[in-house]
């Protein structure tokens, strides 16, 4: 890069950081913190601890966009001082290292202003990620648990912290079902983009002959809904509620105890379970979660089939309709099919390295 370029990119780094405080509404968020902090001096702020706690995660959603957005400004501070420096001394080594920095400092836009494309109303929130063998026996259950540990590796690299609520062992090895709460700020707003059909191809370990084995398991993504949102109703009497057992891969995979809840949503056979947790009361109360998750989720299903009806798209909701091609054998790639993004380093993106899809669909899938 000469010169010129660099100080146009400083010029840029300044006007995207104009617009990211504009979208992000940092001046109100600054707002939100002092008057929750007030909150928080109040003896009885504790006194209603479903409030305050619903409070505590506000504030923590406020600090995240704050520290985000004030590390960046100060990075695009510095980096534009460098750039007055660089004016007395454009030396092809000082040059370089603006390069370099410029590089960093532009990826750290781009993370930054994905958060001004979460607007959804649930975007924020933590979610419920559910992970479904398909068809092919071991083999599928064998990707499922795969699929597991990336997601796990995915959460960890992000900060985020996840809670086992539901596990059922496949029947020779690894996983039927799974079910993750995944904590944070913005988990559903990141992770809803992994909802839909994941297909592997390898030479299967299972195989005695060695051929080459095609697997699909799905994915589910669901926002965690406060217990008192107005949004999502549940009747009592459309529930049939099951106790039973705990099963699984042992250890501190589940309880053992006749905790375990399952319960039935009748008018839509929406079926959910809970059984990690010994209480059945609080195995209950995260079923609940759950069920009112996937009720929205099937909201916002009804609703883009109706869209693409009048809009004349062609949707389909099954084992085809991948949205992304695991392939281990004869060659190495992962592709997302929606995006088209695609590389060559399995090994990372099963080791947790999905940004770059994530990210990806995010754009393309916000309104302009």
């Amino acid at each position: 890069m000469i010169f010129d370029e660099i100080i146009m990119c400083a010029n840029d780094a300044k006007e995207r950081v104009s617009n990211l405080k504009r979208h992000l509404k940092i001046d109100e968020k600054k707002e939100a913190k002092k008057d929750i902090e007030q909150k928080m001096l109040a003896p009885d702020f504790w006194d209603s601890r479903e409030k305050a706690q619903a409070l505590m995660g506000e504030l923590s959603l406020a600090k995240t966009v704050l520290d985000s957005f004030e590390k960046l400004s100060k990075e695009v501070d510095d980096f534009s001082a460098m750039t007055e420096l660089l004016s007395e001394d454009p030396s092809a080594e000082n040059l370089k290292e603006s390069e370099m920095l410029w590089k960093d400092l532009s990826e750290k836009l781009d993370r930054t202003e994905l958060l001004s494309f979460l607007s959804g109303k649930y975007d924020k929130n933590s979610a419920f990620i559910s992970i479904h063998a398909g068809a092919g026996g071991t083999e599928s259950c064998d990707w499922t648990s795969m699929l597991l540990r990336m997601y796990r590796y995915w959460i960890e690299k992000r900060g985020w912290k996840e809670e086992l609520v539901d596990f059922q062992p496949g029947e020779e090895a690894g996983v039927r079902s799974v079910t993750l709460l995944v904590k944070g700020d913005f988990v559903y707003g990141y992770a809803k983009a992994e909802r839909g059909i994941h297909r592997l191809v390898r030479i299967s370990p299972f195989d005695s002959n060695a051929r080459r084995h095609t697997s699909f398991a799905s994915v589910e993504v669901m926002p965690e809904i406060a217990d008192d949102d107005e949004d999502i109703e549940v009747d009592e009497k459309d529930l049939r509620i099951d106790t039973y057992r705990s099963s699984g891969a042992g250890g501190q995979h589940v309880n053992k105890t006749d905790s375990a809840i399952r319960i039935t949503h009748l008018p839509t056979g929406i079926v959910v379970a809970c059984q990690i947790e010994r209480s059945q009361h609080k195995n209950r109360s995260t079923a609940m979660k759950m069920l009112k998750a996937k009720l929205y989720a099937l909201k916002e299903d009804e609703k883009k089939v109706e869209a693409s009806k009048i809009s004349g798209e062609k949707t389909e909701m099954g084992w085809g309709n991948q949205i992304r091609s695991y392939v281990l054998h004869p060659y190495q790639m992962v592709k997302d099919l929606r995006t088209g993004v695609e590389t060559g380093n399995t090994a990372a993106v099963l080791n947790g390295d999905l940004d770059q899809f994530v990210d990806a669909w995010i754009k393309n899938t916000t309104p302009k």
